[in-house]
């Protein structure tokens, strides 16, 4: 061994956004000159400069390196205790390497923040918003929730009411309001609440929204019943007062053939027997019905004649044509008719089961735990000037990128696909034009691998890593 080292101190405390400094003495204990690189090694290297990075040394001579320790204030910055190292390479002897090894620890920080997505919700007898609780800080997060409104006018149901999160992780909660009053005729109401979002030892978190109540029946409803009901008694009153003459012309039609319905005169009654009796008018016998051969044969030949032309009763109807499949542009613009903003629908095409119903902001997509991987996905947006994006396959143990595939709000996108041949998705890449899309994603035996968002414009890969081609299982979106 040709160097000694010490760390002075071999502990320190640092606060996340801040920074911290260890003095690192290296001596030349060789007999020749040597000239040593210092490199930052562990879990702490990422934010840990040395300076200088190099330093040469005379034998006998010592020479002093500081280490600076700036963690950020993000999740990734652990709190706790970090063991960092720095790797000492010296230049005569690349084989003696040296790495001293100190221990920093990083105080704990919390931040919370959260958002209702859709922060506005529209319906007659209840609204269904989200609520996304996401853990900024680098420790774990236990909060509880609970709605309100001015006035009391509408109840809340919160599922889960409690939630525990990871650092850089993020909690959604499915909330249902219902109003407490019914409106059965007039136009919509709006009721502004709030979310708040409550921690042990801190200020609650309001998260603001609003519940547009709208009618059980609209006005121009009401109005166009009213109408029928009025035209409805106008006519059953025309009808009663209104009574049509009805005259049979049996009796005409029996004068012109001379045949009278009054029984014939008795002979005791009979004022000139001698007197001939008057001609009789002969009367055409009716015509006996014979087999159905003729008429069957006339009939049957004009039948005919009419299948043959293409028209008639006989006629065999056309099938009905097959509905559209739903899919994620479907939705996205109905979502879009309904709320305003910016919006993402998705649906999966998973493995022996086909297309899923799409979802919406921040709904789940596939399955968890049935281990039946995601072959394809079809995602569609609106308001956020389009969605571009890719799936990554296995193939020849190789974790390899489809071709990019992007669409116009409102138009569908397909990543993957559903053929036997082609193998299941391990993870996808997506981004949006205009503003950042968040994604979390299931991988198989790992679970959800955590909520990451894009910068503006720009990309984020989600899924597997890629030496371990774990197959996709479940997604969730939001814009």
């Amino acid at each position: 061994m040709t160097l000694w080292t010490s760390l002075e101190p071999a502990s320190v405390t640092v606060d996340p956004g801040s920074r911290a400094t260890v003095r690192l003495r290296v001596r030349n204990t060789g007999d020749v000159v040597d000239e040593y690189r210092f490199e930052p090694v562990g879990p702490t290297a990422p934010w840990t400069t040395v300076e200088p990075p190099t330093l040469r040394l005379y034998p006998g001579t010592t020479g002093t390196v500081e280490l600076t320790f700036a963690p950020p204030r993000t999740p990734d910055a652990t709190a706790g205790p970090n063991p960092y190292a720095v790797r000492i390479t010296p230049t005569e002897h690349p084989d003696a390497v040296t790495v001293p090894e100190g221990n920093l620890t990083v105080t704990a920080f919390t931040e919370v923040r959260a958002e209702l997505v859709p922060p506005t919700v529209k319906g007659r007898f209840r609204g269904r918003p989200r609520i996304a609780v996401d853990n900024l800080g680098n420790t774990r997060v236990t909060a509880s929730l609970s709605g309100g409104d001015t006035g009391d006018r509408l109840s809340y149901e919160l599922k889960p009411s409690n939630v525990q999160i990871e650092p850089g992780r993020a909690a959604f909660v499915d909330a249902t309001l219902r109003p407490r009053d019914i409106i059965w005729f007039g136009s919509k109401e709006e009721h502004p609440y709030s979310v708040a979002v409550r921690r042990s030892g801190a200020e609650p978190l309001p998260v603001d929204g609003t519940f547009v109540q709208r009618g059980f029946l609209p006005r121009w409803l009401a109005t166009a019943l009213s109408v029928s009901l009025a035209l409805a008694i106008a006519f059953v009153m025309i009808w009663i007062t209104y009574k049509p003459q009805v005259r049979s012309l049996a009796e005409e039609r029996l004068a012109e053939a001379g045949v009278s319905t009054l029984p014939p005169p008795s002979p005791s009654l009979s004022a000139a027997p001698s007197a001939p009796p008057p001609a009789a008018v002969p009367v055409p016998a009716a015509k006996p019905e014979g087999p159905a051969t003729a008429d069957a044969g006339g009939t049957g030949g004009s039948g005919g004649g009419g299948e043959s032309g293409g028209g008639g009763a006989s006629e065999a109807p056309k099938p009905k044509p097959k509905p559209k499949p739903e899919t994620a542009a479907t939705a996205v613009k109905q979502l879009a008719a309904r709320s305003e903003g910016r919006h993402i629908c998705y649906r999966a095409y998973v493995a022996d089961r086909g297309w899923q119903k799409p979802v919406c902001d921040g709904s789940e997509a596939g399955t968890t735990g049935k281990g039946l991987p995601i072959k394809a996905l079809n995602i569609a947006v609106a308001g956020t000037g389009g969605v571009s994006g890719n799936g990554a396959h296995v193939v020849e143990d190789w974790l390899t990128g489809d071709k990019w595939s992007s669409a116009a709000d409102g138009k569908d996108m397909y990543i993957g696909s559903s053929k036997e041949a082609v193998s299941p998705l391990q993870g996808f890449t997506i981004k949006v034009n205009d503003g950042s899309v968040c994604q979390n994603a299931n991988v198989k035996g790992k679970g959800w691998m955590g909520l990451g968002c894009t910068k503006p414009g720009d990309w984020r890969y989600g899924g597997s890593n890629m030496d371990e081609g774990l197959q996709l299982e479940a997604v969730e979106f939001t814009v």
